[in-house]
């Protein structure tokens, strides 16, 4: 099962990349591979049901996953159906005393189809950096960069 956690301070306050990541309808607009994201149900303002399209080449997959908003705090994400036996993915965003924020993201999962799961595998740390990397670019192009953090 491939997972990956990651801790990495950003110049940007936790709300600004709380709003980002919970504005998943938008995420086809600068995810690699994302083709589209719906949100399906709302529950309340703080709990939505999503589905997520990603493909490439020929290949694309639908999931849907319960999203669970902390305001502010902690966007949890729980897989409902789709192509994986699981996925767990928790983003949370901590307040730097210079008004930064330092996000904490963990995602956890497995494919159904062993051959999947095995080439996902390969390129899974590839995948991940890239898609930490887009959301980065896309908080710096929504809110700017200062070089308050290196």
């Amino acid at each position: 099962m491939p997972t990956h956690a990651e801790v990495k301070s950003l110049p940007h306050t936790p709300e600004q990349l709380f709003d980002l990541v919970a504005d998943v309808e938008r995420y086809h607009e600068f995810l690699p591979w994302c083709i589209s994201c719906n949100i399906i149900e709302r529950a309340d303002k703080n709990l939505f049901y999503a589905d997520l399209v990603i493909g490439y080449k020929m290949f694309r997959e639908r999931f849907r996953s319960k999203v669970t908003l902390t305001p502010k705090k902690e966007i949890r994400v729980e897989y409902l159906s789709g192509p994986l036996k699981h996925l767990s993915n928790i983003w949370r965003f901590d307040k730097n005393k210079d008004g930064t924020c330092t996000i904490d993201f963990y995602v956890d999962f497995e494919f159904k189809n062993p051959v999947f799961q095995k080439l996902m595998g390969v390129f899974f740390q590839e995948i991940i950096r890239r898609m930490v990397s887009a959301f980065e670019a896309r908080a710096d192009r929504l809110y700017g960069r200062s070089d308050k953090i290196a």
